[in-house]
């Protein structure tokens, strides 16, 4: 009799443990299938701006031809940016202008020069934020 009552504990404590395992995993699941979703192709170019090219020369007295992808976080930052037009190319000229021609050359010169965009772009955002600068068109001379 009291064999019977022990094992019914052993059996009912596995059980329980079980089922707070299963929940767990489900939940843990759920949170990293949700939180890592990339948007679609059509919802980044719904929220991105264009760069029309900008010439502008470097501090090496050399002179760069580039023009931009600007991918937002919403459709309103979007609108933002569009508005904020003039504060763009003024950011990325100056930026540019501060750069040398070995600065920006390569993969990693481009990608520090978007970073350096981004978070500059992003200081002036109010209703939204950037989330990647993609460069379209690069000529350095």
């Amino acid at each position: 009799m009291k064999n019977n009552k022990l094992l019914m504990i052993m059996i009912i404590m596995l059980v329980a443990i079980t089922l707070v395992g299963a929940v767990a995993v489900i939940v843990v699941k759920e949170l990293n299938s949700s939180g890592t979703q990339e948007p679609t192709i059509d919802e980044v170019l719904e929220s991105s701006v264009d760069i029309p090219q900008i010439t502008t020369n470097l501090a090496s007295n050399d002179f760069v031809r580039i023009s931009f992808k600007i991918q937002t976080d919403s459709k309103n930052a979007k609108k933002e940016l569009e508005k904020r037009d003039f504060q763009v190319k003024d950011i990325i000229i100056q930026e540019l202008s501060e750069m040398k021609a070995e600065d920006i050359q390569g993969k990693e010169g481009q990608n520090k020069l978007k970073e350096e965009l981004k978070e500059e772009l992003n200081e002036i955002m109010q209703e939204g934020k950037i989330e990647q600068v993609y460069i379209t068109e690069n000529l350095l001379q």
